[in-house]
């Protein structure tokens, strides 16, 4: 009876500790034999998201949309890029096989003006990542030896509240990095081992909370709850411990059942938490093969896109994959073909 009674209290307890929680993303990058990394992600949300799909060749002048001292660059790379609202890039793949993606992290705060270091919106802070590098230690270097401030926008539907997002990125090694803008100063997290990223707590405290979980034996018990902390250990046993395959499409598979593992369960209501989100789409990034998946929660299928059978030449047309609210579009297979010319979407520009 003691031992139910302990079970029940721990449940409850790891229930009510979930109901704070707002937006809640998880991204895992899998190591398999042969060199197959993936790279996947949940998109949650607490409102409808209209994520499309964007091919932009290489080429493109882009521009920071952050005022005066806005960063310029030309992009070195074309990239398959998904769009939050259209007016933002929240994750992609570019065609050297780099992925970049953006997640909540409540504890972020981004920097002052200091008047002199080049600047860039937070809504193309990850298509400049995809434009301009093929690996992530390219990556990392540039940052550290580079510095730009990213300056945040409001979210859309929330008037006044500003965006609190940090940045991952993977590549064709399986290489990884996490960077968070901590007190206004940015925290450079690189290792090919930081499979797994969530939300709060930032990133080295995540560790830590992951370090005290090692010493418990994960098949007699994981954390099971919605919060960010308990899926961040919990989608890190599960990414290793699943089918470690060479196969395309089994890897692919074995990366989406453990992103499900870690959703949040759709259209979830608690009268106490209004703001729980939930899951509203995942994306599969395949680098080895090119192949960008994705999966809407409100659809029983999963499509995705052949890069190399897209158009990144210099000059070649913008185009896009429209998929509606929430990517609730029909889709199955190789949606290569289902892309459309059109004029590309403005960034959202800050201040």
């Amino acid at each position: 009876m003691l031992k139910f009674i302990y079970a029940l209290t721990t449940l409850t307890i790891a229930a009510l500790m979930m109901l704070p929680e707002v937006v809640a993303c998880t991204r895992i990058v899998y190591h398999g034999p042969d060199g197959r990394n993936i790279t996947g992600r949940n998109m949650d949300f607490k409102d409808p998201m209209v994520s499309n799909l964007w091919v932009f060749p290489r080429g493109m002048e882009r521009h920071g949309v952050a005022g005066e001292r806005s960063l310029k660059w030309t992009s070195k790379y074309g990239s398959l890029a998904v769009s939050g609202y259209d007016i933002s890039t929240v994750d992609g793949m570019n065609e050297a096989g780099m992925n970049a993606s953006l997640l909540w992290l409540n504890a972020t705060s981004f920097p002052k003006d200091d008047g002199k270091t080049p600047r860039m919106s937070l809504a193309i802070w990850a298509q400049f990542y995809l434009d301009q590098f093929a690996t992530v230690a390219e990556a990392v270097a540039y940052t550290r030896n580079n510095p730009i401030d990213v300056v945040s926008g409001e979210v859309p539907g929330r008037p006044g509240n500003l965006a609190p997002l940090h940045l991952t990125l993977s590549d064709v090694t399986g290489d990884s990095a996490i960077l968070e803008w901590i007190d206004g100063k940015l925290d450079i997290h690189h290792h090919r081992t930081y499979q797994v990223v969530t939300n709060d707590p930032p990133y080295n405290e995540q560790l830590a909370n992951q370090k005290y979980w090692s010493a418990i034996d994960p098949l007699k018990f994981l954390p099971g709850s919605g919060r960010s902390e308990d899926r961040f250990v919990r989608a890190g046993f599960y990414v290793n411990a699943v089918t470690q395959s060479a196969d395309p499409r089994i890897a692919a598979a074995a990366v989406f059942s453990v992103i499900r593992n870690v959703s949040a369960p759709y259209g979830v209501s608690i009268p106490e938490a209004p703001n729980l989100s939930t899951t509203r789409w995942r994306v599969v990034a395949d680098h080895k093969n090119k192949r960008f998946y994705g999966e809407s929660a409100t659809s029983p299928n999963i499509f995705w896109v052949d890069l190399e059978k897209l158009d990144f030449t210099k000059g070649a047309s913008v185009q896009k994959l429209d998929l509606g609210v929430d990517m609730n579009r029909v889709l199955t297979g190789e949606s290569s073909d289902q892309f459309v010319v059109e004029k590309p979407f403005d960034f959202m520009a800050t201040q």
